[in-house]
């Protein structure tokens, strides 16, 4: 795999069409995953048994709990921020009860003036953090003043140690700057050449609907260009039954096109940038206090919400009102907690998102993010460490490398950094998910898919994700950023459900009620199949129904406490 298709998937974020971006830039006709145009947009709740897809069950998982009396559960979404006016989710919002809106008090005294639906830890009073750099970048200007100009031979053991993390940083920077120079120039040379190709295309198509068969009658004769947009539009046409004109598939290249300059122009501008770091300027903190906790804004929507409101739309969607789409969990409040930038987001901001999730009543938090390194893990891990004080699970993607986490550092993770005495080192109220596919054995991880035997718990479906975006609007994703929703979704039915429940019951829950998948499957970026057994800990896929059925035999060790439905403490089971 070619360097630019591999830092593609490694984005935060995968479109449902990024497979096809990569094609159109390096002029290679395939899909890394087959999509076919059947698959409903809800596949991901379906069963697969009944309905031929590799989902969650979930119209039998509510099925199992209908008319069964349930409690609020509040699920904070720490990520990029959330829409909290979109007509699907502005009825599901958390909102403070302690808070009176815009009176710039701060009326509830936990530290945070007119926290009404969460809390924005990377904005202050001059705006907010859009862009940030990359840890790898940070780490690299931090050590580089000490190290750039060093002679190795007379460090010390300590300091050698540092010194080939200083290199490594410096290396990683040097190139993915380079690559990223090297694949905008390629975006903005295959723009022109595959602009060229549609137009031609659509002169020779005349009048006709853009089909498969009218495709096929075209003559490419010898032109290049015409051939690719040819090819683009024979694989976009196998993914997308929408697409019926030239017109209407040369917005969706252009939008694709758009996105992948942006990318590239991100990672130059903001990722992998050494210049001076603006972000003290905008948030108003002290970045290297790691103790500092009170500062950012009230603001959880930001200036770029899609990957926050998409997760959000997965896991509490108003399930039933006919627009839309519809969310995993019901009788469900979501707690945006905005601490994620394009780019790596800051140890100290994810230890302060959890803890102000955990002080609020979050009883699961969703984690769609990661990086490299961690330099404050330690502040992290405490932080867990109070989430499971408190009974909170914490539900948190692989990520979108096709690494095995075993092998490969991908932070924050379920392992203490220092291990306490008569402790285990890893956390029991941590879920960590990989993403799964629609279809069947080999294909059923998907190709960009971190895994692990030991660091990855389960597998989730995360490609081709149709949910929630800014504006009233929707769109398909894809990524283990999406699989960890629907985990911490069918969390918070068990949680809603069976409250007696605790987080790691809950985690148990989810971990003894996998379907299992049997036969070897395709293991991302590797020429050899595995069973899901030798890539995970548990061999399978999550599955609400079957959750449902394990949670009911389990006996809680809790009291059930907290808000609830109506006024009598209770709501009424789900629609299916």
């Amino acid at each position: 795999m070619n360097l630019f298709i591999r830092q593609i998937l490694q984005m935060k974020k995968i479109s449902l069409l990024k497979p096809f971006l990569m094609c159109l830039l390096v002029m290679v006709v395939e899909i890394s995953i087959a999509q076919p145009a059947s698959t409903p947009k809800n596949w991901y709740q379906l069963d697969a048994y009944r309905d031929g897809f590799q989902g969650i069950s979930l119209a039998q998982a509510l099925s199992k709990v209908s008319g069964k009396k349930s409690k609020t559960v509040v699920v904070a979404v720490i990520d990029s921020g959330v829409d909290a006016e979109h007509e699907d989710l502005k009825s599901v919002m958390w909102t403070n009860p302690g808070e009176v809106p815009g009176n710039g008090v701060d009326d509830d005294h936990n530290g945070y003036i007119d926290d009404v639906h969460g809390w924005n830890f990377i904005g202050g009073k001059n705006g907010n953090v859009s862009g940030d750099s990359y840890e790898v970048t940070r780490l690299y200007v931090k050590l580089k003043p000490k190290y750039e100009n060093v002679d190795p031979s007379k460090l010390s053991k300590a300091d050698k140690k540092e010194y080939e993390t200083f290199l490594n940083c410096k290396s990683q920077v040097e190139s993915r700057r380079e690559a990223a120079e090297a694949n905008l120039a390629a975006i903005k040379f295959s723009e022109k050449f595959i602009l060229d190709g549609l137009e031609m295309l659509k002169s020779k198509m005349g009048d006709q609907p853009l089909t498969t068969e009218s495709i096929n009658n075209i003559d490419e004769g010898d032109s290049k260009s015409l051939s690719a947009a040819v090819a683009v539009a024979k694989n976009v046409l196998e993914s997308n039954e929408e697409i019926r004109s030239v017109d209407q598939l040369k917005k969706l290249v252009v939008g694709e096109i758009e996105e992948g300059k942006k990318q590239f122009s991100d990672e130059l501008n903001y990722a992998f940038n050494t210049a001076e770091d603006k972000r003290a300027d905008i948030v108003g903190d002290r970045p290297d206090n790691v103790n500092e906790k009170y500062y950012g804004n009230n603001d959880v929507e930001g200036p770029d919400a899609e990957h926050g409101t998409h997760v959000a739309g997965i896991i509490a969607a108003v399930r039933g009102n006919g627009i839309g789409m519809d969310g995993i969990a019901t009788n469900v409040k979501i707690m945006s907690v905005r601490c994620v930038p394009n780019g790596d987001e800051r140890d100290k901001d994810v230890a302060n998102a959890i803890r102000y999730a955990v002080d609020n009543g979050a009883s699961v938090i969703n984690m769609s993010f990661g990086k490299g390194f961690s330099p404050n893990k330690d502040l992290v891990d405490e932080a867990v460490r109070y989430a499971a004080s408190r009974d909170v699970l914490l539900v948190h993607a692989a990520g979108n490398s096709g690494a095995d986490n075993d092998q490969t550092a991908n932070f924050p993770n379920k392992y203490y950094l220092k291990k306490r005495f008569l402790h285990s080192n890893k956390a029991a109220n941590w879920v960590e998910v990989g993403a799964s596919t629609p279809f069947e054995t080999p294909n059923i991880v998907a190709d960009f898919s971190n895994y692990g035997k030991k660091g990855v718990d389960l597998f989730s479906p995360g490609v081709q994700i149709y949910s929630t975006i800014p504006n009233n609007e929707y769109r398909f994703l894809q990524g283990t950023s999406m699989a960890s929703p629907v985990v911490a979704g069918v969390a918070a039915l068990i949680r809603s459900y069976y409250p007696q429940l605790t987080a790691s019951q809950v985690r148990k829950v989810l971990l003894n009620s996998v379907t299992e998948v049997p036969g070897q499957m395709n293991v991302p970026n590797q020429s050899n199949r595995k069973s899901l057994k030798e890539i995970s800990v548990t061999g399978g896929v999550v599955n609400a129904a079957k959750a449902m059925d394990v949670a009911s035999k389990m006996k809680g060790r809790k009291k059930a406490t907290g808000t609830s439905g109506n006024a009598d403490g209770n709501s009424t089971g789900p629609k299916a």
